[in-house]
C-alpha cells in the first residue's frame, strides 16, 4: 500500500469544505497483481482496513494487444488478457461484496467493442463481451439485496492505454473513421456516466445496464 497526494489548484474560501470532505480519510492507493485471488483479496482488505466499508466497486482493469490474425495471439497472451480483463472483475467483486450492503453499487467497465467487435482486438472484445454477461447476471443475483451492478462501454477514448496499443497509423485517425462525432472522446466525457451509476440519488432505478458514451456509435442493447 502506497499513499498519494491530491493537488488542488487556488480554490475561493467557499470550496474549502468540499475540499476536507474529499481528503478525510484520504485516500488510498495500491497496485495490485491482477493475476491471483489472493492479491485482490489483499486490496479489499487493505480498503476496509481504511475505510470500514465499500459502497462503490468500480471494476476498470484492462489490457489490449493488436493481432491481425487469430493464430498470432500466443496462449500466455490470452491467458493474461482473460486474467486481467474479467477474472479480476469476477474475483474482486467476490472478496469486495463480503463489505457491500442494500445501496452499494457495482459498475464494470465494458466496451464498444463488445457490441460491434474489432478484427484485430478479438481476445479483448471477447473479454468485453463476458463482462456484459457477468454484470446483467450479477445484477439479477443481486437485486434482492438491494445492490446495484451497472456497467459503462466507452467507445474511442484518449488513454495512455490506446497509445501503447495501437499502430501509428491507426492513432492519427483513431475515432475519427466510427464515431457520427467524427472524434475520440476525452476521459472526462466518460466519467460522468460512472458518478450517475454510482449515486443511488441519480440511479436507484437502474440496475443490468449498460451506458454508451462512445461519440455517437449505434449498438445494440
Amino acid at each position: 500500500m502506497t499513499s498519494g497526494e491530491n493537488q488542488f489548484p487556488p480554490q475561493k474560501q467557499d470550496t474549502q469544505p468540499g475540499k476536507e470532505y474529499l481528503m478525510n480519510p484520504p485516500p488510498q492507493y495500491s497496485s495490485p497483481d491482477y493475476n491471483p485471488s489472493n492479491q485482490l483479496q489483499r486490496v479489499v482488505d487493505e480498503v476496509i482496513k481504511a475505510y470500514g466499508r465499500i459502497d462503490i466497486l468500480v471494476n476498470n482493469a484492462a489490457v489490449q494487444y493488436e493481432s491481425d490474425s487469430l493464430e498470432e495471439i500466443d496462449d500466455a497472451t490470452l491467458q493474461m488478457v482473460f486474467r486481467t480483463n474479467i477474472f479480476s472483475y469476477f474475483f474482486m467483486t467476490k472478496h469486495g461484496l463480503k463489505h457491500m450492503k442494500e445501496g452499494s453499487s457495482i459498475i464494470n467497465t465494458t466496451s464498444v467493442t463488445a457490441y460491434k467487435g474489432y478484427a484485430t482486438l478479438v481476445d479483448y472484445a471477447s473479454t468485453k463481451g463476458a463482462i456484459l454477461g457477468f454484470t446483467r447476471s450479477l445484477a439479477l443475483q443481486l437485486v434482492s439485496k438491494g445492490i446495484r451492478v451497472n456497467g459503462v462501454a466507452p467507445g474511442p477514448i484518449w488513454t495512455p492505454l490506446q497509445v501503447a496499443s495501437f499502430r501509428e497509423e491507426e492513432i492519427v485517425r483513431f475515432g475519427s473513421d466510427v464515431t457520427p462525432m467524427k472524434r475520440a472522446g476525452q476521459p472526462i466525457e466518460v466519467a460522468p456516466s460512472y458518478v450517475f451509476l454510482a449515486s443511488n440519488q441519480c440511479s436507484s432505478y437502474v440496475t443490468g445496464q449498460v451506458l454508451h458514451p462512445n461519440g455517437g456509435i449505434i449498438v445494440n442493447a
